[in-house]
């Protein structure tokens, strides 16, 4: 096993990586100058014996907070609302988000709208209403990720469900960026294999979008590769060996360097998960392995220099855009991904989320430009297994 070197960096935010770092939540708050915060995180992990020991080592340190759990995996406005109800009516001064994508969404979202005249949806990423946002005394936000996979910890956005269209949202403002980020690979021991595997698989999805989408971005795009190249080497590991702390570390770093990539712009992937994941509640990281390798086929004719270029840099053996989509199924079957969306045993209407798929805020920067067609097509090849 490598070693785990403890530092900080400060892109695109200050980041505390390494083990136990946790530890050191206290002098985060005073950085921050935050007396009293709301710690956000989801109903599972407040179970966590991690979180426990950080609620007993905040306890002693005397400082006081308050905590809210109640957020879904697709966290939904209403999650939202209640957490600033909770945020305002205890006074608290600051956000610790600690949990999955979920709960850091959420905490973001929180801190975000505890100041604001307008509602949730008034800050779609739609336009330039976000420049309407209320931004003075703006709640200080502390991010730390319990899984690798989205990202939400170096975000500018939190992408929450509005539940009256069944539909995802991306909630934008710079402001919502973290005002600092503890990666601590000792936090995703204890998440289960196929979190582990659909999280990565997140993961994975972003850099290789954000690589794919034609937006010129050079810096986003080196992000991109050498994000790629982290998780071929250690994603099967730490879905093998739950205590390969250095595999894990690895994965925890791949996280934002996704969503740090991922200014470069999405794709297909991510704009057929997206009405899947609001209307069915189902895992994003899950969906997006599961379109992965029919939307890397569809835009083959886009692509195909790109992936043999990356796959030398990855060092597969079969160093061709076939070679890469070859390692991408056989990936997915080390991890227990399923194959198919038909394997999910859910009903699906492809006609209705093909129309949602259509105007997904990821799919203008897809590598092909995509009808409704196109997204049926992919829906149906997704769930029949036709590659």
């Amino acid at each position: 096993m490598s070693e785990i070197n403890n530092t900080n960096w400060n892109y695109p935010t200050p980041i505390w990586f390494g083990l136990n770092r946790t530890a050191e939540i206290k002098l985060a708050l005073k950085e921050l100058s935050i007396s009293r915060p709301l710690i956000v995180t989801d109903p599972q992990f407040s179970e966590n014996e991690n979180f426990k020991k950080m609620i007993e080592h905040l306890s002693k340190d005397s400082i006081q907070f308050s905590i809210f759990t109640d957020i879904k995996g697709n966290p939904t406005g209403k999650n939202v609302s209640d957490g600033v109800l909770k945020f305002n009516a205890d006074a608290n001064d600051g956000v610790i988000a600690i949990g999955g994508g979920s709960a850091l969404d959420a905490g973001k979202a929180i801190a975000f709208m505890s100041k604001q005249k307008e509602n949730l949806w008034f800050f779609e990423d739609v336009g330039d209403n976000w420049t309407k946002a209320i931004v003075k005394d703006m709640p200080k936000v502390i991010a730390i990720p319990t899984t690798a996979g989205t990202g939400s910890e170096t975000g500018r956005a939190s992408l929450i469900v509005d539940e009256d269209t069944y539909t995802k949202k991306i909630i934008f403002h710079p402001s919502i960026l973290p005002d600092l980020v503890i990666l601590d690979p000792e936090l995703t021991i204890s998440l289960p294999a196929h979190l582990t595997a659909a999280t990565g698989m997140d993961a994975l999805a972003h850099c290789l979008e954000a690589y794919c989408s034609e937006v010129y971005h050079p810096m986003a795009h080196g992000i991109a590769v050498e994000g790629v190249r982290i998780i071929k080497n250690n994603l099967v590991d730490a879905f093998k060996d739950p205590e390969n702390l250095f595999a894990r570390s690895q994965m925890l770093v791949s996280s934002p360097m996704g969503s740090s990539a991922f200014q470069k712009g999405l794709g297909a992937i991510h704009s057929l998960s997206h009405p899947i994941n609001a209307m069915h509640d189902l895992h994003h990281g899950l969906t997006n392995a599961i379109f992965m390798p029919y939307v890397i086929k569809f835009n083959q004719s886009v692509i195909e220099e790109k992936m043999e270029r990356l796959s030398k840099y990855i060092e597969l053996k079969n160093q061709s855009f076939d070679g890469f989509l070859e390692w991408i199924l056989d990936l997915r079957k080390q991890l227990l991904i399923p194959h198919t969306l038909k394997e999910l045993n859910v009903k699906f209407d492809f006609d209705k989320l093909s129309k949602m798929a259509l105007v997904d805020p990821s799919t203008p920067t897809n590598p092909i430009v995509l009808s409704q067609e196109d997204m049926k097509v992919l829906y149906l090849n997704s769930y029949e297994g036709n590659l």
